[in-house]
């Protein structure tokens, strides 16, 4: 029986990090998959400058190249100002400032339309603390709530296979130090709250398409992007290194073993 995925993310370029593969997943195997991003991403870094409505523009493109490649049926932008890395941007319409419960309606509508099986939000931490991160799972929740979506799943990363992941690529010539393991300490999820953990080796090539898209990510003139270290890596240590996806279930106890399919609880 084929279900409806809705995938909700701050920005563009967020779906290609964190939900591709199982957003390729899901796709390859008949269920409907919606892309919905609550901004445009244009204060984000991006080589000489130039953010705002070209960057915005540019990164919308993006976004439609990475849907395609992942087989996504719609993608659907809610409209807000991208707030900035540290909630610096985006004046009276920055998502992360956005009320709550008209976000939400937004979003809603969307769940409505397509009447949503899935959702996937952040989790409460937005990951490692952006805050327009953050505010997707507030949003993502009371829309869950007001559209009556059955499931709702926290993508997140597990804190133990990102850190030894880094030990790996840490050594590689060029990688930069601040992806030492030490840094994600506190970031994303322990291991003992996971609910799921999807294996989505087969739509590694995929994953890399979607993550190539958002070519105007891969370059900053300070410091380096993590899109661009990823493409970096072998084929072999990319389809290793990001071969599963992780994900909190809102409302199910953790359990051994972890959940391999996001529709587990539809299902039932």
């Amino acid at each position: 029986m084929p279900f409806t995925l809705v995938a909700f993310h701050a920005h563009p370029d967020d779906e290609a990090l964190l939900t591709a593969g199982t957003l390729a997943r899901a796709a390859a195997e008949g269920h409907r998959v919606v892309l919905v991003v609550a901004t445009a991403g244009e204060a984000g870094l991006v080589r000489g400058g130039g953010t705002g409505p070209t960057l915005a523009s540019r990164r919308l493109a993006e976004l439609e190249r990475s849907a395609a490649a992942l087989g996504c049926a719609r993608v659907e932008v809610l409209g807000y100002a991208d707030s900035g890395l540290h909630g610096e941007s985006g004046g009276e319409n920055a998502f992360a400032r956005a009320d709550v419960d008209e976000a939400a309606g937004r979003l809603c509508r969307v769940l409505e339309d397509e009447s949503a099986d899935v959702l996937t939000v952040y989790d409460p931490a937005g990951g490692y603390g952006h805050p327009d991160h953050v505010q997707v799972g507030r949003v993502g929740l009371r829309a869950a709530e007001l559209a009556g979506t059955p499931s709702v799943l926290e993508a997140t990363v597990d804190r133990t296979a990102l850190q030894r992941v880094l030990r790996l690529v840490h050594r590689l010539p060029g990688i930069p130090a601040d992806f030492a393991p030490g840094r994600f300490d506190a970031a994303y999820t322990a291991r003992d709250q996971l609910t799921h953990r999807v294996d989505v080796r087969r739509y590694a090539e995929a994953k890399r398409a979607a993550i190539a898209a958002h070519v105007s990510q891969a370059g900053a003139d300070e410091g380096t992007r993590t899109l661009a270290v990823l493409l970096r890596l072998p084929r072999p240590l990319f389809r290793l290194a990001l071969g599963h996806e992780w994900y909190v279930e809102r409302g199910r106890r953790p359990s051994a073993p972890l959940l391999d399919d996001v529709f587990a609880t539809v299902r039932a």
